[in-house]
């Protein structure tokens, strides 16, 4: 099994920045980080292979987002920068334990999920 455990949400203002964290416990094939804000479908926002560390990102995030990993520590990342109010939602990691492959943006994937964090941006 996986146990995941996520830190780091928080309220920042319109181009702020913010690092989200995920502690994993027992082996993964590779992790997301999902979004769900009111009234919308939870959706895909990066994932990475946990061996190769091949990463991938929605559009919505490219080029804002950072999805990393320290496999030393088992802990995922998320960074976020030039937040935006759309970027309002409650984030969860992700992790499964099989592969060939991991899509970015389908949950049914997804075995194991964290409790969510809230990210708030302000206008």
């Amino acid at each position: 099994q996986v146990q995941l455990v996520e830190s780091g949400g928080g309220s920042v203002q319109t181009g702020g920045s913010l690092r989200l964290s995920c502690a994993a416990s027992g082996y993964t094939y590779c992790m997301a980080w999902f979004r769900q804000a009111p009234g919308k479908e939870r959706e895909g926002v990066a994932r990475i292979y946990t061996n190769s560390g091949n990463t991938g990102y929605a559009d919505s995030v490219k080029g804002r987002f950072t999805i990393s990993q320290d496999n030393a520590k088992n802990t995922l990342y998320l960074q976020m920068n030039s937040l935006k109010p759309e970027d309002t939602a409650m984030y969860y990691c992700a992790a499964t334990r099989s592969g060939p492959y991991c899509p970015v943006d389908n949950t049914a994937k997804y075995n194991y999920w964290g409790q969510g964090t809230q990210v708030t941006v302000s206008s």
